[in-house]
């Protein structure tokens, strides 16, 4: 059985399709899941925030920068559902690896040419 993972993000951000190109180039079969048009369950995003913590939502993105205070002062749960774009990408998910983004790191830890 050949190598696979699931990925979260959003089919449009170039990151994510670039981690989908790099990974299917060294072999990946790739689940992918965009958060966008196929938003996530309650209890999806709790399970993802239990696996990331704060770190799943991206405050460094042009998102993060457009919301108000009150927006902000949410729980990561609520932002989320919410504003779904708002969720740093790709967030991977390999056996009981919970990767985050499209670092050296995480390509390291995939097999991927960093």
């Amino acid at each position: 059985m050949g190598k696979s993972l699931r990925i979260y993000g959003l089919g449009h951000c170039s990151t994510v399709q670039k981690a989908r190109a790099e990974l299917e180039s060294a072999g990946w079969s790739i689940d992918f899941r965009d958060v966008a048009k196929e938003p996530l369950s309650d209890s999806e995003w709790q399970a993802m925030i239990a696996d990331f913590g704060d770190k799943l939502v991206n405050r460094a993105s042009l998102t993060w920068r457009a919301m108000s205070e009150a927006e902000r002062a949410q729980t990561p749960l609520a932002m989320l559902q919410a504003k779904p774009s708002l969720m740093k990408r790709p967030a991977i998910l390999q056996g009981d690896n919970r990767l985050l983004g499209w670092t050296a790191n995480v390509k390291r830890a995939l097999g991927v040419a960093a």
